[in-house]
C-alpha cells in the first residue's frame, strides 16, 4: 500500500476506523525539513505495508486536522493504534528513529 493523502473525508475511515497502526505525517509544500522526510515516509510505507498504514496530511489543505492535533511544527508524525495516539514526533529523523515510533 502506498501513502494515502489523508482528508477530513477520509480520516474516520482511514485513521480512526483503521484495524492497522496508523502513521501521520503532517506537512506542508513550503517546509523544507518536510521535503527531508518524505522520501523516508515513503520507504516505510513500502517496507511495512503489511503492518502499518502511512497517510500524509498537508496542514495548509487540512487545517482543521492540523488543528485537531495541535501541530505547532511541522513535519510531526503521528502515530495512531485503535484511534488512540500512541506516539508523536516533532522535527527530521533518520528512518531507524521512526521505525522505532512504531515499535513502541
Amino acid at each position: 500500500m502506498s501513502v494515502l493523502k489523508i482528508t477530513r473525508e477520509n480520516f474516520k475511515k482511514e485513521v480512526m476506523e483503521s484495524k492497522m497502526p496508523v502513521l501521520l505525517d503532517f506537512w506542508a509544500s513550503w517546509c523544507g525539513p518536510c521535503k527531508m522526510v518524505s522520501p523516508i515516509i515513503d520507504q516505510v510505507a513500502e517496507e511495512k505495508k503489511d503492518t502499518i498504514k502511512v497517510g500524509k496530511i498537508n496542514i495548509d489543505e487540512e487545517g482543521e486536522l492540523a488543528e485537531q492535533f495541535r501541530i505547532m511544527s511541522i513535519p510531526t508524525l503521528v502515530v495512531i493504534k485503535d484511534g488512540k495516539i500512541v506516539e508523536s514526533s516533532v522535527g527530521v529523523k533518520p528512518k531507524n528513529a521512526i521505525l522505532s515510533l512504531l515499535s513502541e
